[in-house]
């Protein structure tokens, strides 16, 4: 009887370490590299060359978690791993969250002949659960809102009463504006906490076919007339093959205007905006009962002013702003609009360069 996999083309596996998304190194029992996949070199920035051959602790200097996997592994023979706490240092970038699994290797006879080293890519898991975090804080202050909400207005209202009385009764003069500008400043501080209580609302979208590419040519074509005293070059990349999708129109177009017009209020004289859409293959959303679907990416780039690292994760936060004049519920409503769609945002930005919000959205027909 042949023994299956015996007639297997040693070709394949070559190819499946050339095509597969984690990082795959091996190393002998002297230490020195001798595979370094594709992926390896994507995560690492260092090419093939650069490495085969080289000492492992010359590749790794200085990273001290991966460096102590490898020389357990190699040492004790057994395999070791770590799956959260590990950040590769590379050439050029930010270090890279990874987990990391090293495995002995041995030969026909028994003999160790090195290890093995696989590491994944944690970085879009590590923006997945930002996203949830956001939406989790989101949805505590949410209903922390709606409470306080309630308290605060029936006084708010008492307030105004009171103050429209009596300026009914006051002739014209001082007192009088003082009773105007008290109803002025109750109406401004109500219309803040109407905008608070929309993050409370458990309104659901309502859906329909929604189509992306009409929402945002729509809204580019307005904020160039909103901004024709800036010399601001809008450029839209749509994909035509993305058909309408399910969403509320209503919830979008205020999502994209939102970021579009804080993408503009960014620039301060000149520089460039650019709004795009694609279908992305490396998330894709699982619902029970249902295959998965991919995501669209919708992109909002800019070349402003940029955000500070400290900030990122603050601008989500309910009045927290950065404009003289706004209220910073903005991007908490774009949070919780994106949220209701069962996607997810994801913001990168860069002081003085720039900064690029990405809104995922299920590809759901």
């Amino acid at each position: 009887m042949r023994k299956p996999g015996r007639n297997i083309d040693p070709g394949i596996y070559v190819r499946v370490l050339d095509n597969v998304e984690d990082a795959i190194i091996a190393v002998d029992q002297k230490g020195r590299v001798a595979l370094f996949n594709p992926a390896a070199q994507l995560y690492t920035g260092l090419s093939e060359r650069q490495s085969l051959g080289k000492e492992f602790e010359e590749l790794f200097a200085g990273q001290q978690g991966l460096l102590y996997l490898i020389r357990t592994a190699i040492r004790e023979g057994r395999s070791i791993s770590d799956r959260e706490n590990l950040l590769l240092r590379r050439n050029s970038g930010t270090p890279l969250p990874v987990s990391a699994s090293v495995s002995p290797i041995y030969d026909t006879s028994g003999e160790r002949e090195g290890v093995v080293i696989i590491l994944r890519d944690l970085s879009r898991v590590r923006e997945l659960e930002n996203a949830v975090r956001r939406a989790d804080r989101l949805t505590m202050l949410g209903t922390l809102a709606a409470g306080l909400a309630h308290e605060i207005k029936n006084p708010l209202g008492g307030i105004k009463g009171t103050a429209q009385l009596l300026s009914m009764e006051l002739k014209e003069g001082p007192l009088k504006e003082y009773t105007e500008i008290m109803t002025r400043e109750v109406e401004r501080i109500n219309g803040i906490i109407e905008g608070f209580m929309d993050l409370a609302r458990p309104r659901p979208p309502q859906l329909s076919e929604v189509n992306l590419a009409k929402i945002l040519g729509n809204i580019v074509l307005f904020q160039k007339e909103a901004h024709r005293g800036k010399e601001i070059d809008f450029q839209l990349h749509l994909d035509p093959s993305i058909p309408p999708i399910r969403g509320d129109e209503n919830l979008l177009t205020q999502l994209f205007l939102n970021l579009v017009k804080n993408a503009c209020e960014a620039i301060r004289k000149k520089g460039r905006v650019d709004v795009g859409t694609k279908v992305v293959s490396e998330y894709h959303m699982h619902t029970p009962g249902d295959r998965s679907s991919p995501l669209i990416a919708v992109e909002i780039r800019d070349t402003g002013d940029g955000i500070d690292p400290e900030e990122i994760d603050r601008i989500f936060t309910p009045f927290y702003t950065t404009k003289t004049r706004g209220s910073g519920l903005g991007l908490a409503t774009c949070q919780k609009i994106v949220h209701d769609h069962m996607g997810f945002l994801k913001v990168e930005s860069v002081p003085g360069q720039g900064t690029i919000f990405i809104i995922y959205l299920p590809f759901i027909r």
